[in-house]
């Protein structure tokens, strides 16, 4: 293989062009996702990504995936206004914790609900969000350890990266 000075001039002004392009402290993600439910777990997972997000200025994109509760519906059950609640109290949460730590820890942050399962509605909420990063909380169904958690199936599904918070 050559070395001559055609190439490493061309290397050199590769080198140089990339070095203009470099931006300091603007790598990272710009849209994290976090999964809510309501659960412990999901809300150490909002208050981690929070901090994640105003480390990195990122947007925090909390999402709340409504079930669809077919059974529940065909017994007649509230299923709709049952999970529009939760997401309503979810929303007056977050904007709880916003405020008391407002001037000390400004996130900027948007609430999003989808409906589904919780896995297919974690992935359309990324997707359509354009997420660079997806954090939830760990599972606290024992059954998840068998059959797999959504956190296992967002780690394999291999798209995002991925933080399980415990």
């Amino acid at each position: 293989m050559a070395s001559g000075p055609a190439v490493s001039d061309s290397l050199a002004a590769v080198t140089e062009q990339h070095s203009h392009q470099f931006e300091r402290g603007t790598d990272g993600p710009k849209v994290i996702v976090v999964g809510v439910d309501g659960s412990d777990s999901s809300l150490r997972a909002a208050a981690y990504a929070g901090g994640l997000a105003r480390r990195q200025r990122a947007l925090l994109a909390v999402v709340y995936v409504q079930p669809v509760l077919a059974a529940g519906a065909a017994l007649g059950a509230p299923v709709a206004e049952t999970t529009d609640e939760i997401a309503e109290d979810l929303v007056a949460q977050i904007r709880d914790a916003t405020e008391r730590t407002r001037g000390i820890f400004d996130v900027r942050w948007e609430f999003h609900t989808f409906r589904g399962d919780p896995y297919n509605g974690l992935v359309k909420a990324a997707d359509q969000l354009k997420a660079d990063a997806v954090v939830v909380g760990a599972s606290e169904q024992a059954g998840h350890r068998i059959v797999g958690s959504v956190a296992i199936r967002l780690v394999k599904a291999g798209r995002w990266p991925v933080t399980v918070v415990p």
